[in-house]
C-alpha cells in the first residue's frame, strides 16, 4: 500500500469513528426520552379488605400525536392531536378528535371483581394505556346508569361527591395523575350500593372511561 493511501485509510476510519461516538448520545438520548413517557414501576403493598382491581387503558400512540407541554416539549399526559383546551390550545389531558358518543371505546375503565361485600374495600388501580389516568369513586343514583354524567364546559363532570381517588404514582391517594405503565391505590369503607368509578380528566368520562362496582350487604 502507498504511504497516501494509508494516509487516506486512516482518515476514513477516524471519521467512521467519530460518527459512532457523536451518533451514541443521541441513541441514549431518544431512549431517555422515550423511557421518560412512562411512569415509575412500582409493587403495591398488600392491601386490606377485599380488593378490586382497576385498569385504565386507551388505544395507545397509533391514535395520537403528542403537543407540547408548556416549554414546548410533550406533556405531561399525552396530548392527542385536534383537541382545543379551555382556551383552544390543546389540552394536556389526552382529548381525542371527533365527537364522543356512549360507545366509544377508545378509552376504557374496568374493574374485577364488579361486586365486593361492603366494609374495607381497597383500589388497586393499573394504568396499562399511554396516557396519564385517574380514578374517582362516585356513589351511582337509584335508576342511574354509568355513563350518564353531564360533562361541564371544562369536560369533566361534577365530582363533588367523590367518596375517594386514586391519582398518584406509586402511592396512594391523590395525585396528578397515574403515569402510563405505573400504579396507585387506595383503601375506602363502602357502604352496600352502587358506585361509579370514573376518569375525570377532560373528556375522558366521555371516551367510556366508567365502570360500575356493585357493594352488596353483608
Amino acid at each position: 500500500m502507498r504511504p497516501h493511501d494509508v494516509g487516506l485509510a486512516g482518515m476514513v476510519t477516524a471519521v467512521m469513528l467519530a460518527a459512532v461516538v457523536v451518533g451514541e448520545p443521541a441513541a441514549m438520548g431518544a431512549m431517555t426520552a422515550t423511557e421518560a413517557r412512562h411512569g415509575p414501576e412500582c409493587t403495591v403493598p398488600s392491601l386490606p379488605g377485599h380488593v378490586v382491581d382497576v385498569t385504565l387503558a386507551d388505544t395507545g400512540s397509533s391514535m395520537m400525536s403528542r403537543g407540547p407541554g408548556p416549554s414546548g416539549s410533550p406533556g405531561p399526559h399525552g396530548m392527542m392531536s385536534g383537541s382545543p383546551g379551555p382556551s383552544g390550545s390543546p389540552g394536556p389531558y389526552g382529548m381525542m378528535s371527533g365527537s364522543p358518543g356512549p360507545q366509544d371505546t377508545r378509552m376504557r375503565l374496568s374493574v374485577t371483581p364488579a361486586t365486593v361485600p361492603a366494609g374495607t374495600v381497597s383500589l388497586r388501580v393499573a394504568n396499562t394505556g399511554t396516557l396519564a389516568h385517574e380514578a374517582l369513586v362516585l356513589p351511582l343514583p337509584s335508576g342511574q346508569t354509568i355513563g350518564q354524567r353531564e360533562p361541564g364546559s371544562d369536560q369533566r363532570i361534577d365530582e363533588s361527591d367523590s367518596l375517594g381517588e386514586v391519582s398518584h404514582d406509586c402511592a396512594a391517594g391523590k395525585g396528578e395523575g397515574i403515569s402510563p405503565g405505573s400504579k396507585g391505590w387506595i383503601t375506602l369503607t363502602l357502604r352496600p350500593g352502587r358506585y361509579e368509578l370514573v376518569c375525570n380528566f377532560p373528556d375522558h368520562y366521555a371516551r367510556g372511561m366508567y365502570a360500575e362496582l356493585d357493594v352488596t350487604g353483608r
